[in-house]
């Protein structure tokens, strides 16, 4: 642990935004190099796959993900990161590991060293990934895309952690059975219309009104077009229009985020999204060609599925190691998750699990009993978790799984 925690505290001070994690990659190739794995770099363009042949067996894939955040760390540690850099937005900001990916690959690593100390329990064949770009949703697919399945061996089985801001001890592993994390879609609205003065909006199509139409029309879809028992969300997270008080513009533009767990709901979702944008046009008394342009972001990231069957088993396995106290299920979850596209790619073949493990601090948890101060989020830049817990727990749990799925001589 005291060299894993100096490597946690190095990758937390240097984080690396999306598809630009070249120092962290070649950090952590480097040590799975001297591991004996088999490294190959460069894949789906920062991403690294290391290979371990030992005997004939079952193929086990295990997956960290590497990206920092463009947020200014405010945690106030002594490893705090400095780092700046300029991402797509053309903002210069600072990075941050802010969703705990600097313990996801330290625990990556410690599991590495786990099974090579213990590489007379296992017997098959160990691909471990370093994922560029989970934040865009892209890096998985780029990997895979890369020939992830075609160039490495091909996995039975994938395994991934995720550390999570729950109201439970650091340490404490959730797993959930089923969909766990939903299908994430960004879709853009442009409304048209037809400017002019706002002191004669009679002589105008106004684009702010329709648009706001189309806003509280959208909150239809689910309440009145989904099923009550499947969850979805759409939120119109920015509305933009116009440059003056007294001028009407001839066009807004809508933002809006999409979640949903199977493909026929996020299918429903989406023709909603395009039917009330139309209806709420024709409504205002555009023509054919002034209809609103809906335009869906592709790709998206599909929802994470864990395969039922094999959660309950690593889930059981988890609490016979670590006690039952230790381990539970957990509610799904809206947030997003590129993990999902390993098994995506080849659902017939592959089984995969994604757990949390908490790493919420005893003070943090004090603070919310007491005083009702709610826990900081990922994604906050204040979020500074257990570490500790989180790495050991993980390092742990990914080596225990794959050796259970490649025992030895069979088992």
């Amino acid at each position: 642990m005291p060299d894993l925690m100096e490597l946690y505290r190095d990758l937390h001070a240097h984080p690396e935004l999306s598809f630009e994690e070249h120092k962290t990659a070649a950090k952590l190739a480097k040590r799975m190099k001297a591991l004996g794995f088999e490294v190959t770099e460069g894949v789906g363009q920062t991403g690294v796959v290391s290979v371990m042949r030992n005997g004939d067996g079952p193929v086990v894939m295990l997956r960290a993900d590497m990206d920092g955040l463009p947020v200014v760390e405010q945690t106030g540690l002594p490893y705090a990161s400095k780092e700046t850099a300029t991402p797509a937005s053309g903002v210069t900001t600072g990075v941050m590991h802010a969703c705990g990916h600097d313990t996801h690959m330290t625990g990556f690593i410690g599991a590495a060293q786990l099974l090579v100390d213990h590489k007379d329990e296992w017997q098959g064949t160990l691909v471990m990934i370093l994922q560029p770009a989970e934040e865009l949703g892209l890096g998985a697919l780029a990997m895979i895309e890369d020939g992830l399945y075609t160039r490495f061996p091909k996995p039975e089985y994938v395994l991934g952690f995720h550390d999570a801001a729950a109201p439970a001890p650091a340490g404490t592993i959730g797993y959930t059975p089923g969909y766990a994390l939903a299908n994430v879609d960004s879709v853009d609205i442009t409304v048209k219309g037809i400017g002019g003065h706002g002191a004669y909006p009679h002589t105008t199509v106004d684009p702010v009104v329709l648009g706001s139409a189309i806003v509280m029309k959208l909150q239809t879809v689910v309440s009145r077009s989904s099923s009550p028992l499947d969850p979805a969300v759409i939120t119109v997270g920015s509305f933009h229009a116009g440059a003056k008080h007294n001028i009407i513009s001839d066009e807004a533009k809508l933002q809006i985020t999409v979640r949903s767990y199977s493909d026929e709901s996020r299918q429903l979702l989406l023709d909603g999204i395009r039917r009330v944008a139309r209806g709420e046009a024709m409504s205002a008394g555009l023509s054919e060609e002034m209809m609103p342009v809906v335009t869906v972001e592709e790709p998206y990231t599909p929802s994470t599925f864990n395969d039922p069957e094999f959660s309950e088993e690593r889930a059981a396995s988890f609490a016979a190691r670590f006690g039952d106290e230790r381990v539970m299920q957990w509610p799904a979850v809206m947030g997003g998750e590129d993990f999902s596209q390993f098994r995506r790619a080849s659902p017939e073949d592959v089984k995969s699990m994604i757990f949390w493990i908490s790493g919420t601090t005893d003070e943090m948890l004090t603070a919310l009993k007491d005083e009702g101060k709610p826990l900081p989020s990922l994604h906050s830049p204040f979020w500074a978790p257990d570490a500790e817990k989180v790495v050991a727990t993980g390092a742990e749990a990914l080596a225990s799984a794959a050796i259970d799925l490649m025992p030895a001589n069979g088992g």
